[in-house]
C-alpha cells in the first residue's frame, strides 16, 4: 500500500518541501520568513508600509497556518509534527514588525533572536503550545515571534 499524497494544506504546512529539510527544518522555515521580510521590503518604499505589510502578512499566515497545521497533524499522525514550518515562517516574519526596513544585520540579529525565543518558549509561548492543533502550533511561534520583535526593537534603542 502507498502512501497518501499529501494535501494542499499538508503543502502549506509545511511550505512545499522545506519541512522536510534534513537538517533543522524549523531554521529553514525561519530563513524563509526572513527572505519574505527581505523582498517585502523591497516591494514597499517605506518604513509605515513596511510595519502594516509585516503585520498584514502575519496575521493571513497565522489563519492559514491554523489551518494547514491542523490538518498536517492528522497527515502526520503527530503532535506538532517537525516538517510542519509554516509557524516559523510567520514567527520569524513578525519579528521584524517593529523594525522596519531591516538591513542585512538586523535581518541576522532578528533570525538568531527568533530562534532563541522558539527553542526557549519563555511564557505564554510554552503554554500557548498546549492549545489543540494548528492553534498550538502557530500560536507558541507568534508568541516567540512578539519577544524577538520587542528584543530587536530594544537592541536597536540600545545601539543608536
Amino acid at each position: 500500500m502507498t502512501e497518501p499524497r499529501p494535501d494542499v494544506a499538508v503543502q502549506v504546512a509545511t511550505v512545499g518541501p522545506v519541512g522536510h529539510f534534513p537538517i533543522a527544518p524549523g531554521t529553514a522555515g525561519s530563513l524563509v520568513g526572513m527572505a519574505c521580510v527581505a523582498v517585502l521590503q523591497r516591494l514597499v518604499g517605506d518604513a509605515r508600509t513596511f510595519s502594516i505589510a509585516v503585520a498584514v502578512l502575519g496575521i493571513i499566515l497565522y489563519g492559514v497556518g491554523v489551518w494547514a497545521a491542523s490538518r498536517a497533524e492528522k497527515y502526520f499522525g503527530a503532535t506538532d509534527p517537525g516538517a510542519v514550518v509554516i509557524d516559523e515562517v510567520a514567527g520569524q516574519i513578525l519579528t521584524f514588525i517593529l523594525r522596519p526596513l531591516p538591513g542585512w544585520l538586523w535581518l541576522l540579529a532578528g533570525l538568531g533572536l527568533f530562534r532563541l525565543f522558539d527553542v526557549l518558549k519563555p511564557f505564554p509561548a510554552r503554554r500557548a503550545e498546549r492549545l489543540p492543533g494548528g492553534w498550538g502550533i502557530m500560536t507558541d511561534d507568534v508568541v516567540a515571534g512578539a519577544y524577538s520583535a520587542v528584543a530587536l526593537f530594544l537592541l536597536g534603542l540600545a545601539i543608536s
